[in-house]
């Protein structure tokens, strides 16, 4: 049996509010592992703040869409008609300098690429398309079979 959530937002941070506890809700109908649904809120969060922040420089109206199935695995797809921008080009981010001498940015991608298992970005149509899987761990990995 699958689960699926979808939700359409402005580009805006107060919209960005509201999505939190529609996601913990989900989460809980889809009796998601705490660990997971708390890498999906954190991801989300990163990559929702990103998008509004720097995928409408100009300033217009634009529209983010989160679609979320849990089936053997969590998938999720953020589409966006902002400026196309692949997270995924970004070089991966100095994690062994001194905190003063490392640049700025690129954690956030960084982030979304160790809490998922896969990524992928698309720009089909004007609109950005970003996919990301999340593994459930499957029965019995997490304690002893009843058989």
């Amino acid at each position: 049996m699958s689960l699926e959530f979808s939700t359409t937002m402005a580009n805006d941070m107060a919209d960005l509010g509201r999505l939190p506890p529609e996601i913990e809700a989900f989460a809980e109908r889809a009796d998601l592992p705490a660990d997971v649904a708390m890498h999906i809120d954190l991801v989300l969060d990163e990559l929702l703040v990103n998008t509004i922040s720097y995928g409408f420089p100009d300033g217009r109206p634009g529209k983010i869409t989160v679609r979320m199935r849990v089936e053997d695995d969590v998938v999720i797809v953020i589409e966006d008609d902002g400026d196309a921008f692949d997270p995924l080009g970004a070089p991966p981010p100095d994690v062994e300098s001194d905190l003063e001498n490392r640049p700025v940015g690129g954690l956030g991608v960084h982030l979304v690429r160790t809490m998922m298992d896969s990524v992928d970005y698309q720009r089909i149509d004007g609109i950005n398309r970003l996919t990301l899987t999340k593994q459930l761990p499957r029965s019995g990995q997490h304690h002893a079979s009843n058989t």
